[in-house]
């Protein structure tokens, strides 16, 4: 029995999520794959504005995600058999590749981060206890949630980068120029795929924001945490430095700031998800997906053309 049928019908009419629409997906991605051959002494310890707690928090936030992106491709693997719709299948295939193809070059930069001294084992220690003990425990349904809940923070990541382009020209890393750029650009053009797998088999409000919450407090809060041992653990002096203190209001700011920090300024797009007719593709973000595939993936001129190896689109299996 439904507890909701005992609300008035306001409060129903409130808390009732939109349904799937099989007729307004969006079509399946094509799966790029990279090649780019990190190399520790190439590494900007200051890639994010020249700013050094900031750029850490990205470090760590790359070593965090790739166990993210193994729930997110374990959960979608699992639900993706639950499926009655072949085109929601082929774009959870399509989910599941390009996020495989994520955590595999993180974690080719993240051994990079290890070689220029940066806290990975130790970050991979702590999120494997995380995930082993905690999430990687969840029933199904709250992992769908979950997964839903962390691509929500990725495509709000990912609309933000593309709206402040210069960031990742501040800095002569170009690899990490480039696997940012990459991951933003798929992690936006796929940031309705797991929230559509939610809708098809679950659609729970209380589900929904369940998982919320969860995805919230890791991204926000836990790995910002972490990322405050980076600048002493790489360079142990920064303890007495005074042009570290000094610059880090700076850093804290452009993440947290609320005129134009990365999580700050985008508080409005992170509690939108609480509305509960949130979709993702209200955030329409067509313009920002058509300017950037022209051009990171132009054949001649793209940011991404040095590493391009080759993609492909999954085939629709009726």
């Amino acid at each position: 029995m439904q507890i909701a049928q005992f609300l008035p019908q306001p409060v129903r009419h409130f808390f009732s999520a939109t349904p799937f629409d099989a007729e307004k997906q969006s079509a399946a991605l094509p799966i790029r794959h990279m090649k780019f051959d990190f190399k520790a002494e190439e590494i900007d310890p200051k890639f994010y504005l020249n700013a050094e707690l900031a750029s850490a928090y990205f470090a760590s936030l790359s070593i965090f995600l790739t166990y993210g992106e193994d729930l997110v491709i374990d959960t979608a693997r699992y639900h993706r058999e639950l499926l009655n719709d072949p085109v929601l299948k082929q774009r959870v295939t399509s989910l599941i590749g390009q996020e495989a193809l994520h955590s595999r070059l993180h974690e080719e930069l993240n051994d990079a981060f290890r070689d220029a001294d940066l806290p990975v084992e130790l970050f991979r220690s702590w999120a494997r206890f995380v995930f082993d003990h905690g999430f990687n425990r969840l029933p199904q349904p709250m992992k769908l949630s979950l997964m839903a809940g962390i691509e929500h923070f990725t495509a709000v990541l990912a609309e933000y980068m593309m709206n402040h382009e210069e960031i990742f020209f501040q800095s002569h890393d170009e690899k990490q120029r480039a696997i940012w750029m990459w991951h933003m650009l798929e992690e936006s053009e796929h940031k309705d795929i797991a929230y559509d797998v939610f809708q098809s088999l679950s659609n729970s409000y209380g589900l929904r924001i369940a998982g919320f919450f969860p995805a919230l407090i890791t991204i926000l809060v836990l790995i910002s945490i972490a990322s405050l041992l980076v600048p002493f653990y790489r360079k142990p002096s920064n303890l007495f430095s005074l042009s570290y203190w000094k610059d880090l209001p700076r850093s804290i700011k452009l993440i947290f700031g609320l005129q134009d920090g990365v999580y700050g300024s985008s508080w409005a797009h992170i509690l939108d998800y609480l509305r509960p007719g949130f979709h993702p593709n209200d955030h329409d973000t067509s313009a920002f997906l058509a300017y950037y595939k022209e051009r990171l993936l132009h054949p001649e001129s793209g940011v991404l053309t040095p590493y391009f190896v080759k993609e492909f689109t999954p085939a629709l299996k009726v």
